[in-house]
C-alpha cells in the first residue's frame, strides 16, 4: 500500500485529517500531511519539494496544470470557504450586514486581531489590499494585532484580547471560544476556492487519484459543512 505525501493549505487541516484517517481506512492507503500556508507551500514547491497530491488555492492548481506540472486531468475543485468575522462566545453580534455597517464596526473595534500578512496566508493578504481600498489602513494598523495563522487571530477573540478577528470561516470554527458572525458584506468579501491535483512527479498517481476521489465525493459534505467549508461545484 502506497503511503502519499501531501501539501494542504493548512486551513483545510480539520477536514483535510478527517478524511484522510477515513480514506486510510477504507483503502489501506497512509497519508503524511504537510499543512501550510499557499504562501509558504508554493515557496516549497519552487525551492523543489515534492509531494504526491497538491492541495491549494484554485488558481495555482490551475496554472500548475496549464504548465503541464500535474498529471493531464487529475485537478480537481475540492472546497471554498470565505473571508469571516469572530467574536467571542457569549459577545453581542456586531452590525456587519453592509459596507458601511462593517466600516463602523471596524471603526469601532479596540483591537482587531487579524493574520499577519508576512505570512503568506490568503486571508491576510487580500485584507491589506481591502483597508488600502477603503481607507481603512492608517486606522487598522493602530488597533490589530497581526497572528501567525487563522487559528490564532480567532484565540486572541477567544481569550478576550482582541474585541473581533478576521480571517477564513474555515479557521475560526476550529477554536472554541470563538463565533463566527458571518462573511464580510457584499462586494468586500472573498470566497476562496482550494483544488486538488497529482504532480507529475507522484510516485502513485493511482493512489493519488483515489485520495484526491475521498476528498470529494458527495458523502463527506457534513465533514467540510463543519470544517467551516462547501464543497466546490
Amino acid at each position: 500500500m502506497a503511503k502519499l505525501k501531501v501539501l494542504c493549505a493548512r486551513s483545510m487541516n480539520v477536514a483535510v485529517d478527517a478524511l484522510a484517517t477515513r480514506f486510510a481506512r477504507e483503502s489501506g492507503h497512509a497519508t503524511d500531511i504537510m499543512f501550510g500556508t499557499v504562501g509558504a507551500l508554493a515557496a516549497k514547491l519552487a525551492a523543489g519539494e515534492t509531494a504526491d497530491v497538491l492541495i491549494l488555492g484554485a488558481p495555482a492548481i490551475a496554472m500548475m496544470a496549464d504548465e503541464g506540472d500535474l498529471i493531464a486531468g487529475s485537478d480537481r475543485p475540492v472546497a471554498q470557504t470565505s473571508i469571516g468575522m469572530c467574536i467571542r462566545d457569549g459577545a453581542a453580534a456586531p452590525d456587519i450586514s453592509t459596507p458601511d455597517a462593517f466600516r463602523r464596526t471596524l471603526e469601532d473595534a479596540r483591537v482587531i486581531a487579524l493574520s499577519d500578512p508576512a505570512v503568506g496566508g490568503s486571508a491576510g493578504t487580500y485584507l491589506v489590499g481591502l483597508w488600502e481600498r477603503m481607507g481603512l489602513t492608517a486606522a487598522i494598523d493602530r488597533k490589530a494585532t497581526l497572528q501567525k495563522s487563522g487559528a490564532e487571530v480567532a484565540r486572541r477573540v477567544a481569550e478576550g484580547s482582541a474585541d473581533l478577528g478576521l480571517t477564513l470561516i474555515g479557521e475560526i470554527v476550529t477554536v472554541p471560544g470563538a463565533r463566527v458572525v458571518g462573511k464580510l458584506p457584499p462586494p468586500l468579501g472573498l470566497d476562496t476556492v482550494y483544488a486538488a491535483g497529482v504532480p507529475a512527479a507522484s510516485s502513485d498517481p493511482a493512489a493519488a487519484k483515489a485520495f484526491i476521489a475521498a476528498l470529494t465525493a458527495p458523502g463527506p459534505r457534513e465533514v467540510w459543512t463543519t470544517a467551516g467549508f462547501e464543497p466546490a461545484q
